[in-house]
This record gives structure tokens, C-alpha cells and sequence, in this order.
């Protein structure tokens, strides 16, 4: 987020009188060094006004890891991964982290499969997205046609990444809109869009407004009779940051993989239910061949070539040995039984939800543990009173309208990760109760509206 400059300020210390007697400036530098014991109490003492990560149900970002993971990625946070010459195994469990990821995905060998990490899926989905382009280009010059009015196509629930991967590198989105009872992308939309100046579709493998999975097969196979009725190829990339790590152990039946044969990219949050703190994300594509060459940087840094696709260079290595170290220490049975768990807490807590009766479902928690509900009556109090009145005690229940053409349709969403447990569901639900409760017996003399979007990711 952009900051601006603000007029300085003092920090007063609150124990001035044992370890600072003077006020510290907020914004610029201090005059003179501190007691490393005092400016971590200063700093420690101000985060204590932030909100509590773990009963913050609005982030999909993991808010737990256990001890020895903390401690691995404690030791490694030195360790700048670009450099793989001084840290070459660093770099081993990179590449074997990427092929966990990419046989999870069912990438076959025989395609050569590559991938790259990243600090989130945010630059991972720039990378996949610069490679579609860099393809359509290269198709486009190879057939003798202009290659000056790229599109995409994506439906308006997209994660805001996809918004600025389409203006940073102008790319004309072409977005399907949501309508009411209906938050996910179909088919017959999808179709009506392409053209030969289609980079390709996103579809995404768990949304971020209800939690829901696109069709992404049958639009797999809608784009693939579509490009063969009109001698096209364009491509499909899956967008699942949220669901990547959650399909392939409770719902390992689904196609949406490399297992359908037009999708050649994927992207996936580790730092999401990769259960891994935050960034690291993973780009995936079914083989070397959708990974232009031309993207790729070879770096004589340090003594070594050292073939690059990244759009951040220097960032720490611990994010990814901390993924590694879930991958060796869950293994596949570990990550079953606990994105179950989470399923099983996620459904639960929504029918509980939907029992309470001011309420309706607009998804379950059966695809991944998240799910969206709303009011249904709006016009004594809203979703909004709902949320602020449990962030006064300790929740952070996020309201906000659906995307454009939906966004009559405002809702309240619960992302259970790992660390929420039944005790604090039946917590969360002790606690709306006595929230609807309040507001049925003293409704507000206005329904509180939004003051802002809220940033779905």
C-alpha cells in the first residue's frame, strides 16, 4: 500500500521512567541509538493493538505453524535464496518442492514439467500470466498476424492481482460478471469471449467471495471444441491459490489439473492452506514449452549462471523450507487429514449458522473450509452491524458486497484455517448469538453500510 508523508509525531514511552525519558519521533530517525531491550518493548507494546491473527477469520493466510517449523525458518532467515551458488540447498529444496507441487498436479514427466517459487501468488500469477502473453505473441508471429490487442478472459471475481496484471501489462480483461445466486464463472460465458487475440482463461479453483470451485472442466472442454470449431489455441490457466492444496487430498477425484490437457499453468499459495506464514507462492506449467524462453534471465551472480524467472530477486529462502518441511512432515495422509478436519469444521459451522435463522448460505465449506452467508432480511441491521459488533469481541468477520452486478448481495464470510478449532466455533457462534440477539432487541437507527471494499485475498 502506498503511504504518504505525515507530520511528525513523538512516541511517549510508557515506561519512560525505567528506560527512555524521552519521547521517540514516530516518522523520521531518531537523534540518538536505544536499548535494544527498550525498542523491542516500544514495538512490542504497540502490535499488541493490532488484532488477534487467530481469531481472525478474514485472511487466508496461515496464522500457525508449529514449533520446529519456526524454528527452521528462524535459522534460514539469513539466507537469500537467489543466491544458489552460497546456498545450494537451498535451491535443491526449491526444485524438489517444485516437483512435489507439480506431481501433486498431475504433470506428466514426459511434457517436462517446470515451476518457480514465489513470494505469493500474487507475482506467481504475473509470471503465469506473462507467459500466456509471451505464447500468444509468439503464435501471433507466427501465423504473420498483429499481436497489438491482447485479451483476457476472466470473470469479476477475480483475486485483484488479475486487475493489475492486466493494466501493468496491457492486456484487455474481458470479465464475466456475477450475478445474484450465481458467483462463479460457466461455460457458455467463457466462449462467447474468445477470439484469436485471447491470451487465455483464468479459472479459479476455489473463489475468494464464497469459497466455491469454477466448472473448470467443462470449461476446459468448451474451450478445447471451441478452439478446434475456429482453428484457435487458446489456453486455460487455473488460479488456485486457495484451492491447490486443498483438492488434490479431499477431493482427489476432481479434474482441474494437468490431468485436462489445456491447462498449462497453475498457480498455488503456500502460504495459504500450504500452511506456510506468509509469502510463498508456486507457478507451475505442464511443460518447458509454455515457459518461453525468452522470459527466463540468466545471471552470472557470485560465480554462477543462474537462470531466473522471477520478478522479485533478493527474498529469504525460510518461507520455502518451511513448505518443505510441511510436505515432509504431513506427507500426503497428514495434509488428508487435516484439510478433513478443516472441511468437517467449515460445514459444520455453517449449517449451525444457517440453524440460527436471520441467516442464509451462499456456499457450504464443501469445496475448501471457507464459506459465505448472508442477511436474510437487511433492513432492521446489516452484515455490517453483524461484523463490528463481533469485532468488538475479538472476531474479525469480514462484510462486503459481491462483485459488480451482484453487489446488491452483501455477506459475511468465514476462512477456517488451520488453528481454528471446534472449541472456538462453538466460541464464534456463542458469540453471534448474543450479537443477533442484541441486534434484534435494539436494532441501529440505521443499517450500517461499507465504508470501503474489502480486498478479497
Amino acid at each position: 500500500m502506498i503511504k504518504k508523508l505525515v507530520a511528525d509525531t513523538d512516541l511517549v514511552p510508557t515506561y519512560g521512567s525505567r528506560s527512555m525519558s524521552e519521547p521517540v519521533p514516530k516518522y523520521r530517525l531518531p537523534d540518538a541509538e536505544m536499548n535494544s531491550r527498550a525498542a523491542y518493548q516500544l514495538i512490542h507494546d504497540e502490535l499488541m493493538l493490532d488484532g488477534n491473527a487467530r481469531l481472525n477469520l478474514a485472511t487466508f493466510v496461515t496464522t500457525w505453524m508449529e514449533p520446529e517449523a519456526e524454528q527452521l525458518m528462524a535459522e534460514t532467515f539469513d539466507k537469500n535464496m537467489i543466491d544458489k551458488d552460497e546456498y545450494p540447498q537451498t535451491a535443491e529444496i526449491e526444485t524438489r518442492c517444485v516437483n512435489m507441487i507439480a506431481r501433486l498436479f498431475h504433470a506428466s514427466e514426459r511434457e517436462a514439467p517446470v515451476g518457480v517459487s514465489a513470494i505469493g501468488s500474487s507475482e506467481a500469477v504475473m509470471l503465469a500470466g506473462m507467459a500466456l502473453k509471451w505464447r500468444w505473441k509468439a503464435r501471433r508471429a507466427a501465423a504473420g498476424q498483429p499481436a497489438t490487442k491482447p485479451n483476457l478472459i476472466l470473470g469479476s471475481n477475480v483475486q485483484v492481482v488479475w486487475e493489475k496484471f492486466c493494466r501493468y501489462w496491457e492486456v484487455e480483461p474481458r470479465y464475466i460478471s456475477m450475478q445474484e445466486g450465481r458467483y462463479v464463472i460457466t461455460p457458455a460465458d467463457v466462449v462467447a469471449r474468445l477470439d484469436e487475440n485471447t491470451i487465455g482463461v483464468v479459472a479459479i479453483l476455489g473463489t475468494t467471495f464464497t469459497g466455491e470451485f469454477e466448472p473448470i472442466a467443462a470449461i476446459h472442454d468448451a474451450v478445447v471444441a471451441h478452439n478446434a470449431a475456429h482453428g484457435l489455441a487458446v489456453p486455460l490457466h487455473v488460479d488456485a491459490a486457495s484451492g491447490g492444496f486443498v483438492a488434490p487430498f479431499i477431493h482427489p477425484d476432481l479434474r482441474w489439473d494437468f490431468r485436462l490437457p489445456n491447462v498449462v499453468s497453475i498457480n498455488a499459495s503456500g502460504h495459504k492452506y500450504g500452511l506456510v506464514y506468509p509469502g510463498v507462492g508456486w507457478a507451475v506449467w505442464r511443460g518447458k514449452e509454455h515457459l518461453p524462453e525468452d522470459l527466463v534471465f540468466h545471471v552470472n551472480y557470485l560465480g554462477g549462471d543462474m537462470p531466473t524467472f522471477t520478478l522479485n530477486f533478493s527474498r529469504p529462502g525460510n518461507q520455502i523450507v518451511g513448505q518443505y518441511y510441511n510436505f515432509l512432515r504431513l506427507g500426503r495422509s497428514g495434509y488428508t487429514r487435516i484439510m478433513s478436519t478443516l472441511r468437517d469444521v467449515a460445514v459444520e459451522l455453517a449449517a449451525k449458522i444457517a440453524r440460527l435463522g436471520p441467516f442464509e448460505l451462499l456456499s457450504d465449506g464443501t469445496s475448501i473450509p471457507v464459506f459465505a452467508f448472508r442477511l436474510k432480511d437487511a433492513s432492521r441491521y446489516s452484515v455490517y452491524d453483524v461484523s463490528e459488533r463481533l469485532r468488538a469481541r475479538g472476531w474479525q468477520l469480514p462484510a462486503y458486497t459481491m462483485p459488480p452486478a451482484a453487489q446488491n448481495v452483501a455477506v459475511l464470510r468465514v476462512v477456517v484455517r488451520e488453528g481454528f478449532s471446534r472449541d472456538m466455533a462453538d466460541l464464534l457462534m456463542k458469540d453471534l448469538r448474543a450479537v443477533i440477539a442484541d441486534l434484534d432487541s435494539a436494532p441501529p437507527a440505521r443499517p450500517k453500510q461499507a465504508d470501503r471494499n474489502f480486498h478479497h485475498g
